[in-house]
């Protein structure tokens, strides 16, 4: 059976975690079938979306039994390339050009909060659950926290990250985790008016903005203004900032919207 299951919805990609028997919990499997599938996406063109879900009753539980049982015999050296792995999905997941949703239900857990981390638009049931529950096994959510920390601010983090407390969706809106919280069963529904709102964007103009957070996040408004001005000024030039400017100003829908 595969570790994550793919399907194609005209522009959108939607990648499902697919081991529910295990809650959908990570091993090297699924970990290399997810860095792969965010390469080979990363390289096709035609993309302008993907959505991240997990089958069965849980989004991810985090890091599969059997696989940190087999850690507890590892030397440093191994362990050091298994955490290098997971670091190398993650950034992939989180430097895609494309928007990542992730769709949260049942629990995400450890490396699972992870994952929510490095979407950049998660909906979530109301019902669902997460915890950085790392520090109650004696271990730390340290591949992940870049990301989470990024997410959730330097005060949340030291409360979640410390207890390994779990927490709900509500409190997940409130610290930026998730950005929308609904009944399991409009979970689709919310995803697709994400996903209009998405494809309704100039497609290019989409990645660039997406690298631009990256770029200036946390930096001197002063020190950025080559960057931020060239790429305003790149992009209004640009076919596409052509197409959309002149889309408005003849009040009609520009060429990337069906």
């Amino acid at each position: 059976m595969p570790s994550i299951l793919t399907s194609r919805d005209g522009p959108v990609l939607r990648l499902t975690l697919n081991r529910p028997e295990v809650r959908n919990a990570f091993d090297e499997q699924l970990i290399a079938a997810l860095t792969a599938a965010a390469a080979e996406a990363a390289e096709d063109r035609t993309l302008r979306a993907v959505v991240l879900g997990g089958n069965g009753k849980t989004f991810c539980a985090g890091a599969d039994i059997g696989w940190m049982s087999k850690a507890i015999a590892y030397t440093q050296r191994e362990n050091l390339s298994d955490a290098e792995d997971l670091s190398r999905m993650l950034e992939r997941l989180d430097t895609l050009a494309l928007p990542l949703v992730g769709r949260i239900h049942g629990a995400a857990l450890g490396g699972g909060v992870g994952l929510a981390a490095v979407c950049d638009i998660v909906v979530a049931a109301e019902d669902a659950v997460f915890a950085l529950s790392e520090v109650k096994l004696g271990i730390v959510p340290a591949v992940v926290a870049p990301y989470v920390l990024r997410k959730i601010g330097v005060s949340a983090a030291r409360e979640l990250f410390l207890t390994g407390a779990r927490f709900s969706a509500a409190r997940a809106k409130e610290i930026g985790l998730v950005h929308e919280i609904v009944p399991v069963e409009d979970l689709d529904a919310a995803i697709g008016r994400r996903l209009t709102e998405i494809l309704s964007a100039g497609p290019k103009a989409v990645g660039i903005a997406k690298a631009l957070i990256r770029e200036i996040a946390g930096a001197n408004p002063r020190d950025v203004i080559g960057l931020t001005t060239n790429t305003i000024a790149s992009q209004r030039v640009s076919e596409e900032g052509q197409e959309g400017l002149l889309a408005f100003l003849e009040k009609r829908k520009p060429h990337w919207i069906a």
